[in-house]
């Protein structure tokens, strides 16, 4: 690869940028990666990594699922299990009505054909989690589901796309694209480079360049927010979420607790900064103590949130520009895109490299949220 040229330039060094250029280099390509900041510096190090196929949207779940196979053969693909712990992960009951909805979602999913999903009484609930509170009924089960650790994710991958030869450029942002013989030129703040083929991997930026080829799309961001405890003894190894609440709860390797779940904090995405909203924060700590009392005493020590792209129907972009010839967009993940890294990234580099994906992404297609 010569300075100023490559077969394809990832825009975003997030995990899914990451994930795409490692997918396309193993597959013989140049690849050169711009990131305005650091790797992993905006959503993917904010994530609270659950590997959730659990609760997902319809058309999600294959992908998830055959995503999910990749995860418990992730040391294969970087060299490191990134911290995977399967405990698997449980939607919780609060109350009779929300079991209803639940054993409704149970019987759409054996509709669909899919059984990755098992309904559990207050019993099982509590031989998994025997400190929940003791007002809860019951649970949906993805038995297989987890965590990993976001960080040790992060460098995993860029070890691995590194060590492929792909050029990763931190600290250089990309201001415009323009059309060139055979491809692309890609404008940035420290030179141009000529390339064929562009992958949209910008996150909560994305809809940004989409507007350098010519596509405005509906698009927002938000910011999630995510705090840790202190350590305490080890008591559980599920993640739980809520019918009724924006929680999400998990017992790290390490002993912390970590709290999440769409808890909102404030952004600005012109200036790139984010904010700890500690009222909202309060809340989703009321939200865990009342989940599992035994905590109320543990000390919160670190709070953080970060940028993420929202689509209106929650769903990610995913696949070939509806307007720009050798584009191709994979962002938008509205929250949930960290268990999807291992396989999204494949499915991209399979429609630059051979022209199609084997897989079914026909929902993930931008031309939906053009304007």
């Amino acid at each position: 690869m010569r300075a100023g040229q490559a077969t394809t330039a990832v825009i975003g060094g997030g995990l899914h940028g990451l994930a795409c250029a490692l997918a396309l280099v193993q597959r013989g390509q140049d690849v050169v990666l711009f990131e305005r900041s650091w790797i992993g510096r905006r959503a993917s190090s904010a994530t609270a990594a659950g590997v959730r196929t659990l609760w997902r949207d319809p058309a999600e779940i294959s992908l998830s699922l055959e995503a999910l196979e990749r995860w418990y053969r992730m040391d294969a693909l970087v060299g490191d299990d990134c911290g995977f712990r399967a405990g698997g992960q449980i939607k919780v009951a609060e109350s009779h009505a929300e079991m209803e909805a639940l054993a409704a979602r149970f019987a759409q999913m054996r509709e669909l054909g899919f059984h990755h999903e098992e309904l559990i009484d207050a019993r099982e609930l509590r031989r998994l989690a025997p400190m929940i509170s003791e007002h809860c009924v019951g649970g949906l089960i993805a038995r297989r589901d987890g965590a990993a650790d976001p960080h040790r994710t992060i460098a995993a991958f860029r070890r691995a796309v590194e060590g492929h030869g792909a050029v990763i450029r931190e600290g250089i942002a990309v201001m415009a694209l323009e059309p060139a013989v055979g491809g692309w030129r890609v404008v940035t703040d420290a030179g141009s480079w000529t390339v064929r083929h562009v992958v949209n991997a910008a996150g909560a930026w994305g809809a940004q360049v989409c507007r350098m080829v010519g596509e405005v799309i509906q698009f927002g961001y938000k910011a999630s927010m995510v705090f840790v405890t202190e350590r305490v003894e080890q008591a559980f190894r599920p993640v739980f979420s809520t019918v009724g609440r924006s929680l999400s709860f998990k017992q790290s390797s390490q002993g912390t607790l970590v709290v999440g779940g769409g808890i909102q904090g404030g952004g600005d995405l012109e200036k790139g900064l984010t904010q700890v909203d500690f009222r909202a924060l309060a809340k989703g700590a009321a939200a865990a103590q009342e989940l599992f009392p035994a905590i109320r005493n543990v000390q919160i020590v670190r709070a953080w949130t970060g940028l993420e792209g929202k689509t209106p129907d929650l769903l990610p972009v995913i696949g070939p520009s509806a307007r720009a010839s050798g584009v191709f967009h994979i962002f938008g993940f509205s929250g949930h895109g960290f268990e999807l890294v291992p396989l999204v990234g494949e499915i991209v580099a399979d429609c630059i490299t051979y022209g199609r994906s084997r897989y079914d992404i026909g929902s993930f297609d931008v031309a939906r949220l053009l304007t």
